[in-house]
């Protein structure tokens, strides 16, 4: 009687591979830094690092070195590593820049496809969402996302990187208004409204319009200008 043949033995599971500690304790920094669990002024240590993150202190120093080179901390040998706060020239710097970038993505968003529309509508619920179960973190992320959705759509393979050096950058001080001022929050989700509806109806000045009103905001809120 022939025999049935057996049933391909499956190879076991990988186990899914834990980042390198170095990587674990940048992203874990990182994180902090951004979500302002660490803020400007605050001293690190490698001890407390290494505890935090369950590591040595090498690995901590590779990620140290690392966060230098991108302008989040400053090293002090002996001392440890002190979190940069947020400059007023940072501040001027990036609204500037992304005003440049923003106003011509704006404009060049319109007329806009259903999918960019679909996309940013998306992105917009997503917002009010995360806003009502109060993660700010979450919420930074997602304000982010829905401006860098209309400067990948404008077509300029160039501008769209510069936009993504600004990330941390912007993820730090939209946590820092959205703490300040709880109210704007909702200023951002409205504002973020507007200037869907402009794109919408193909209005390209006003969307540039609406941006710039938007984006410039964010200095005069972030320095604690708000009247």
């Amino acid at each position: 009687m022939p025999v049935a043949p057996s049933a391909p033995v499956q190879p076991p599971i990988a186990s899914l591979k834990r980042p390198p500690a170095a990587e674990r304790v940048y992203t874990h920094i990182k994180e902090a830094v951004l979500d302002r669990r660490y803020e400007g002024g605050t001293l690190l240590t490698e001890g407390d690092l290494a505890d935090a993150v369950g590591v040595s202190r090498t690995p901590v120093r590779e990620a140290l070195l690392r966060l230098e080179v991108e302008g989040l901390i400053k090293l002090y040998p002996k001392k440890g590593a002190l979190v940069l706060a947020v400059s007023a020239q940072e501040i001027k710097d990036v609204v500037e820049t992304r005003l440049l970038v923003e106003e011509f993505a704006a404009r060049k968003a319109v007329p806009a496809s259903p999918q960019l529309i679909a996309r940013l509508a998306q992105l917009l619920e997503e917002q009010r969402q995360l806003a009502e179960d109060g993660d700010l973190a979450a919420v930074a992320v997602k304000d982010r996302c829905f401006h860098a959705e209309i400067v990948k759509n404008a077509g300029n393979e160039i501008l769209s990187r510069l936009y993504d050096q600004l990330r941390d950058r912007q993820l730090r001080m939209g946590v820092a208004v959205m703490e300040a001022h709880p109210g704007r929050i909702e200023a951002n989700i409205t504002e973020h409204g507007e200037l869907l509806e402009a794109i919408r109806a193909g209005d390209a000045d006003l969307a540039a319009v609406v941006v710039r009103r938007h984006v410039g905001r964010v200095r005069v809120l972030v320095r604690g200008e708000d009247r």
